[in-house]
């Protein structure tokens, strides 16, 4: 009996050793010691910077040989949130709604450098007898996801014209999905208008036969609107080597899109047909960079806009983003 409770005591033991083993191998961007980086983007246009600072090498440059880059790709702003707050991405470009929607409700984020301005338009289908923004009266509109940037924006947009969504009392029904299957649906006639982010928009204009209602200077908050921002975790942004690293990364790709126009397209549809197996049409992308700003700048007004109507919309409980905007290491590396 005595024998058995000692094998058993040993057993213990060994896996307590063992476990913290384990742990100590853990994943922990805050901690200096840890050589692995993450960085989490879209496959689409307005993720360009990204794209560019992987291809170009401004990333691998600016961190190191010793830094390990790993990337991680995902659809929509909701689920980037999700990858950050179980640590699976560090640092990268998402929509500053989905953002805002989960800064509120903890505070283990930070807005670090702006990336790209505009990039959305509101597109009407050609037969919906929609000529102007108060014709959205009764009408459906998708949008990307529920809370998304596009989401916010056409709220801002509908302020101006006094009609509301549908969730908040008011006409006009927001219906969620996927910017690719858009133009399907204005074929179908499922539904009447979308607000959605290049190059979607050039495809519902000259694929499904829809026409330009607000383009991206007119639509929301015109060419202050922000798009995609850079994201980063709290303990990332806390170890200023790391984050400044990261900016100076990025700050280097913002200045090559905007002196390189051309070459950086063909760079992005290059990484998104070797990412997704798909080639995006040269046409719609240079209509569609046409519409963006790709830049580094940050405009705080419109953000704690965007977390009035986040509020407002119900989304949020909450429009406190105090803390949430921090550019203080990307004036440093500026």
């Amino acid at each position: 009996m005595k024998k058995s409770m000692l094998y058993l005591l040993l057993i213990v033991l060994v896996m307590g050793i063992l476990s913290g083993c384990g742990q100590s191998g853990s994943k922990d961007a805050g901690n200096s010691n840890d050589n692995t980086i993450t960085i989490g983007y879209f496959p689409n246009l307005t993720h360009i910077a990204t794209i560019v600072a992987l291809e170009k090498g401004f990333f691998k440059e600016a961190f190191g040989k010793d830094v390990k880059i790993e990337t991680k790709t995902v659809s929509n702003g909701g689920l980037f949130m999700e990858a950050m707050s179980t640590k699976a991405i560090d640092v990268g470009t998402v929509g500053p709604g989905p953002l805002l929607n989960f800064y509120v409700k903890n505070k283990e984020y930070r807005l670090i450098s702006g990336a790209v301005n505009g990039g959305a338009v509101l597109v009407a289908r050609e037969d919906s007898k929609i000529d102007r923004l108060e014709d959205l009266d009764g009408k459906k509109v998708a949008i990307p996801v529920i809370g998304s940037t596009q989401d916010v924006m056409l709220r801002k947009a509908l302020q101006e014209v006094n009609l509301k969504a549908k969730t908040n009392g008011g006409t006009v029904e927001l219906f969620a999905a996927a910017p690719a299957d858009t133009a399907p649906l204005f074929i179908q006639k499922s539904v009447d208008a979308a607000a959605t982010q290049e190059p979607w928009g050039y495809v519902l204009e000259n694929q499904a036969k829809g026409k330009l209602l607000l383009d991206w200077d007119q639509f929301a908050w015109g060419k202050e609107s922000t798009n995609t921002v850079v994201a980063a975790r709290a303990d990332f942004a806390e170890n200023k080597d790391m984050a400044k690293a990261y900016l100076n990364g990025h700050k280097k790709a913002v200045e090559f899109i905007q002196n390189n126009p051309e070459e950086s397209q063909e760079i992005v549809i290059k990484h998104l047909k070797d990412l997704t197996g798909k080639e995006l049409n040269k046409d719609e992308v240079t209509a569609a960079f046409s519409r963006l700003a790709v830049t580094t700048d940050v405009n705080e007004k419109v953000i704690q806009e965007m977390a009035d109507i986040s509020k407002e919309a119900g989304y949020v409980p909450s429009n406190d983003i105090e803390g949430l905007v921090d550019l203080k290491l990307l004036n440093e590396v500026k």
